[in-house]
C-alpha cells in the first residue's frame, strides 16, 4: 500500500463511502489523501477522516498520477481478455477486484466461491458466486457491482451473473497465505 500526499481535488467527484457503501459527492477543492490504488480504484482518506472510494474514470480529479495508475490497470485488462472467455481469465480478473478497506483482493481474500463460463456464440455468460467477510457489510453491493462490471468489460461476455451467497460462512481460513500476511494474521 502506497501512501500519496493530500491532493485537492480537480472538480466534484461521486464516491462511495466506506464501510456504509452509500454514495456522496466530494466537492472539488476538497483535500484527500490516497491510501491505496489498486485495480484502478482509489481509497482515500477526507480531512474529516472519513473513507472513500474513487473510481477509475475519475482519476483525473485526484490528479495525473493517477490517471496514469487507472490507465496501466486497464491496460493490463485489455492484455488478459485477449482470446476467448474462460475460467483462468475470469479468475485473473476477479483478481483485481479489490476491497476498498483492505490491500487484498477479493480472490485473496477467499470471497469467491465459485466462477462458471458458458460459451456461446454471441457471447459467454459468466456466473460468480462471492460472499462477504460479515453479512451485514455495507459495501457487498459495491463488491457486486465491481465484479459485474469488470466481467462486463471482458470481451466476449454478453451476460454477468453476480451471486452473493453465504454459505458456507466466511471465515479467515478461506484467505490466501499471502493475504494473511499482508494483513497480519500470522
Amino acid at each position: 500500500m502506497t501512501r500519496h500526499e493530500p491532493v485537492a481535488l480537480k472538480r466534484a467527484v461521486e464516491a462511495v463511502l466506506v464501510p456504509s457503501g452509500e454514495r456522496a459527492t466530494i466537492p472539488a477543492g476538497e483535500w484527500v489523501t490516497v491510501q491505496q490504488a489498486l485495480g484502478g480504484q482509489f481509497t482515500a482518506m477526507t480531512l474529516r477522516g472519513g473513507i472513500v472510494r474513487i473510481d477509475g474514470h475519475d482519476a483525473d480529479a485526484l490528479g495525473d498520477e493517477y490517471v496514469e495508475d487507472s490507465r496501466k490497470a486497464l491496460e493490463k485488462s485489455a492484455v488478459l481478455h485477449q482470446g476467448d472467455v474462460n475460467e483462468e481469465k475470469v479468475w485473473e480478473t476477479l483478481g483485481d477486484v479489490y476491497d476498498p478497506e483492505l490491500p487484498v483482493s477479493i480472490v485473496e481474500l477467499g470471497l469467491v466461491y465459485f466462477v462458471g463460463v458458458e460459451p456461446a456464440e454471441e457471447g459467454a455468460k459468466v456466473t460468480v458466486k462471492i460472499t462477504l467477510t460479515a453479512p451485514g457489510c455495507g459495501i457487498g453491493d459495491v463488491l457486486l457491482e465491481d465484479v459485474r462490471e469488470r466481467l462486463r468489460r471482458m470481451p466476449g461476455v454478453k451476460e454477468a451473473d453476480v451471486q452473493m451467497v453465504f454459505d458456507p460462512p466466511w471465515h479467515s481460513g478461506m484467505m490466501t497465505e499471502a493475504a494473511r500476511l499482508t494483513l497480519g494474521f500470522y
